[in-house]
């Protein structure tokens, strides 16, 4: 995403060292993420091709509790949840009548979904960060120091210090952007919320590295 900067800005970018605008880019970010305890919102997914093609559009509600603990549904055109109780993550699939469980270790969390469960240092050591503002939108920009990640690049975009916008760009040029609604920040979410308990008849595959 390019966003417009005025002659002056450009100057002053130019004049500060990459180093410094990367340390920026992270502070500002643990500023606005380490007061997040808990967060719920409301989501629509849209998947491209590196051509920019629509390969599937998806909606669905999503509840974090930090550190750890996540759950995200798809309702619709095909129901899938992830469930992080803050050990383990479990993706169940009701089509395939199969859960797939993890162990919540540094390789899960590099997934857009998980890492923003995580602990804010963990995230900025393990990223270069960069910083966009216009208005009252901020965008980050996240590049993995490791090749081990499911993604080359993450933007996650803020308004008024609430999370509007996540955009995942993987090694193929597919791109996966997801918009929030009815944010609700540090409310009250029972622990119920990110327990999973394995349906009846469903298959159970262990995933281990």
């Amino acid at each position: 995403m390019s966003i417009k900067k005025t002659l002056a800005a450009l100057a002053v970018t130019i004049a500060v060292p990459v180093a410094a605008l990367a340390n920026e880019g992270a502070d500002r970010l643990t500023r606005i993420l380490e007061p997040l305890e808990t967060y719920e919102a409301r989501f629509e997914q849209l998947i491209l091709n590196a051509s920019g093609e629509r390969l599937q559009q998806a909606k669905g509600r999503m509840w974090l509790s930090r550190p750890g603990k996540f759950r995200w549904e798809v309702d619709a055109p095909y129901q899938q949840e992830v469930v992080s109780d803050g050990s383990e993550v479990y993706l169940y699939d009701p089509d395939l009548e199969q859960v797939t469980v993890q162990e919540l270790d540094q390789r899960v969390t590099h997934t857009p979904a998980l890492l923003l469960s995580g602990r804010t240092d963990e995230l900025t050591e393990s990223y270069e960060v960069s910083h966009q503002q216009q208005g009252d939108n901020e965008t980050f920009r996240l590049v993995p120091k490791s090749a081990d990640t499911l993604f080359e690049e993450l933007q996650m975009t803020f308004r008024g210090q609430r999370l509007a916008a996540l955009q995942m760009i993987d090694s193929t040029g597919q791109q996966t952007a997801i918009e929030f609604s009815d944010v609700r920040m540090n409310q009250n979410i029972d622990d119920d919320r990110f327990a999973f308990e394995v349906p009846d008849g469903a298959d159970v595959i262990r995933d281990t590295y």
